[in-house]
């Protein structure tokens, strides 16, 4: 990461756990959508999802049928279209409620030219109806973006847009986060404060990852 935020043409921000306080209600969703299936299925499921952050709800789901039912499930649930529905209805329940990030206003007042997009594996048209609600969708200029594109596939389409301008840095609190940035070209900076990733400290040390604990350490560089 350049000395400063300022630094950067555009900034690419990830959602839950970076811009929302959010990842608790996305695991709570994933356990109790599949809870159907049994406790044993549905726990499965949310050890799988936590260990995938940043990947699609579609391949998760797609995942949870097709490698942990098999294994796991101890009665019959749903389909993938049911548990996509039920899992949206306890999403956007708490995607309406949770913590906003405290800093996200500041910084957007101190670097008032720079780009901003969000880049998510949530649900595209429920991001957009979410943020639009919590009156936050026109900090991000460069619009907002998530599944059913993943995020390496939204980078390459919108720098090759020319909508995500170089230099670019990407807001993650994942390790696909890191990934797609890096795949892409993006400088990338770690987010700590609301991450679930369980060995996040060693992990950051082992690849040389600028990390910060939030936005707010953001603003204050």
């Amino acid at each position: 990461m350049r000395s400063s935020v300022n630094l950067y043409t555009t900034l690419v921000f990830d959602c839950d756990g970076v811009v929302l306080n959010s990842n608790k209600v996305k695991t709570e969703a994933f356990y109790q959508a599949t809870l159907p299936f049994g406790q044993a299925a549905a726990s499965a499921m949310v050890d799988y999802h936590v260990a995938n952050g940043g990947i699609s709800r579609y391949k998760k789901f797609a995942h949870f049928l097709e490698q942990i039912v098999p294994i796991h499930a101890e009665h019959q649930g749903p389909d993938i279209d049911g548990l996509l529905q039920a899992y949206a209805s306890h999403v956007r329940e708490g995607l309406l409620s949770c913590e906003l990030s405290p800093a996200l206003e500041m910084l957007r007042r101190q670097i008032p030219d720079t780009r901003w997009l969000i880049v998510s594996g949530g649900d595209q048209t429920e991001l957009r109806d979410v943020f639009t609600q919590r009156g936050i969708a026109d900090w991000f200029d460069a619009s907002i973006f998530g599944s059913p594109d993943t995020k390496d596939e939204i980078l390459a389409r919108e720098l090759a847009s020319g909508n995500i301008r170089q230099p670019a840095l990407f807001l993650g609190d994942s390790k696909y986060d890191y990934k797609a940035a890096t795949a892409a070209g993006l400088d990338f900076v770690f987010l700590s404060d609301w991450s679930e990733v369980v060995d996040w400290h060693a992990w950051v040390a082992e690849q040389g990852i600028d990390s910060v604990n939030s936005i707010q350490s953001l603003a204050e560089i």
